[in-house]
């Protein structure tokens, strides 16, 4: 009788914590935002605004490139059922402007971050390869290279969250000036180092997605390919405009991008003896970056010591 008892009082226990483990989970379910992000900025941003009172997902894997993902079926339900989505909004994740369209979901639901800046049009520059189907109006979509772009985007998520919590106004101003004090530091640091510079031009062997970065602070570029470009090869033509380039604007730095081959800086280094260096436009991170909690504000950071370099 005595082991009966024991048993019953055992399987109440178990009973309470099954109960209590379920009740638990049923509130953080209603407490915990889905988000889903289209790349690795949208993404970060969501996250430093929101803390842990979110579950933010990005849908881009890291190290794989943005310009070439496609969804898969979980995706497309997990975008459905989020409770906001965020994309850029240009020509890399058009694709998710037609789930949204052909799901019905609802605007209110939708972060679109082209909608928070000015926008500047694609710049065919001189030596550049041109686009196979290139399109005059076409806007570039790589808005948060410029720190202030961030702050503005931020800013505009952040009310948008609210919009959505109010109970959460505090929190999610507080963690959003905490990430907006980090850039407003990032940008004055890089005026700095170009106010200071030897030189104001940069060299890139690979795409070029900073038109908001060198505009923000009055550089000057050439490069191989558009931002967006699908393009890998450059021409003859393009390669000897950019070696011309190095030698005769004595420039010590040739630059690539994150994920991108180094094939063509490598051709241009050892043509003109420039370094080669990475200056990284945070499309998507590395596998361990992103185990390791990498933030945009990291990456604007690991830059100016290139910029550093590269302009002096």
């Amino acid at each position: 009788m005595k082991t009966k008892k024991i048993f019953s009082i055992l399987a109440l226990v178990l009973f309470i914590g099954v109960i209590a483990f379920s009740i638990i989970a049923l509130s953080r379910q209603k407490t915990s935002a889905k988000i889903i992000a289209t790349n690795f900025v949208s993404y970060d941003f969501a996250r430093a605004i929101l803390g842990d009172s979110s579950e933010v997902k990005m849908l881009l894997k890291p190290a794989t490139d943005i310009h070439s993902y496609e969804p898969t079926p979980q995706d497309i339900i997990d975008i459905t059922n989020a409770d906001f989505i965020i994309y850029v909004g240009g020509e890399s994740d058009e694709w998710i402007a037609k789930i949204i369209s052909d799901n019905h979901i609802d605007s209110s639901k939708t972060i679109r971050m082209m909608d928070f800046v000015s926008l500047k049009k694609e710049q065919q520059k001189e030596g550049m390869e041109a686009e196979v189907e290139e399109d005059d109006d076409e806007y570039d979509e790589h808005i948060w290279t410029s720190p202030l772009n961030a702050i503005s985007i931020l800013e505009s998520m952040r009310d948008r969250f609210v919009a959505k919590k109010p109970m959460m106004l505090e929190k999610y101003t507080k963690n959003t000036a905490d990430y907006v004090a980090k850039l407003q530091d990032i940008d004055h640091r890089s005026r700095d180092i170009v106010s200071s510079a030897k030189r104001k031009e940069l060299i890139f062997a690979d795409r070029f997605p900073f038109r908001y970065f060198v505009d923000e602070y009055g550089l000057d570029y050439y490069a191989a390919f558009p931002g967006c470009s699908e393009q890998t090869e450059a021409s003859s033509a393009t390669v000897a405009f950019l070696v011309r380039k190095v030698r005769d604007d004595n420039i010590p730095v040739v630059l690539k991008i994150e994920l991108s081959s180094s094939s063509l800086a490598e051709t241009i280094s050892n043509e003109t003896g420039a370094k080669i260096l990475t200056l990284n436009a945070a499309h998507n991170i590395s596998q361990a970056d992103y185990e390791a909690g990498k933030t945009y504000a990291d990456i604007l950071t690991d830059n100016i010591a290139v910029l550093t370099e590269a302009l002096n």
